[in-house]
């Protein structure tokens, strides 16, 4: 019974050892939050320096490319937008209206800065049938961004 307890407080005070460790070692400081447009306007000065995932709508008109690879555009949730700067080189099917998960923080100028640009897609992609016919006003119309 002495050897059982004392296995049992040597198991929990390595346990707590572990627990203390990790939360001393600044965890958070690695986490990424996920934000809305919304979210980020709300968190004032929480939002700035910490790493983000923004998930939105591409806005519509607001995709404006620069010099080199660099992008910029607005992320809506429909209540807010927040002006997005991106150095990288958007995925392909980038567009108006997309969902899209950019990576990066809030700067002090009041934009967020993407370090990283993921576009959202949905799983309806039906390849055709051998010798069916291709409808491609549908095919294009699959193509637009959400409405």
């Amino acid at each position: 019974m002495n050897r059982s307890r004392l296995f049992l407080l040597v198991a929990l005070a390595v346990a707590l050892t572990g627990f203390a460790l990790i939360a001393g070692s600044r965890i958070s400081r690695n986490l990424v939050y996920y934000w809305t447009p919304t979210d980020i306007t709300h968190a004032g000065d929480k939002a700035y320096g910490a790493t983000i995932r923004l998930g939105g709508q591409v806005a519509p008109g607001s995709i404006r490319m620069g010099n080199g690879s660099a992008l910029d555009f607005d992320v809506t949730d429909r209540n807010t937008t927040v002006h997005v700067k991106s150095n990288g080189v958007p995925p392909q099917m980038f567009r108006e209206g997309i969902g899209v998960v950019v990576e990066g923080t809030m700067v002090r100028s009041g934009y967020f800065q993407s370090d990283r640009l993921m576009v959202s897609h949905n799983n309806e992609y039906r390849a055709p049938k051998a010798g069916e016919r291709i409808d491609a006003k549908q095919l294009i119309k699959s193509t637009k961004g959400l409405e």
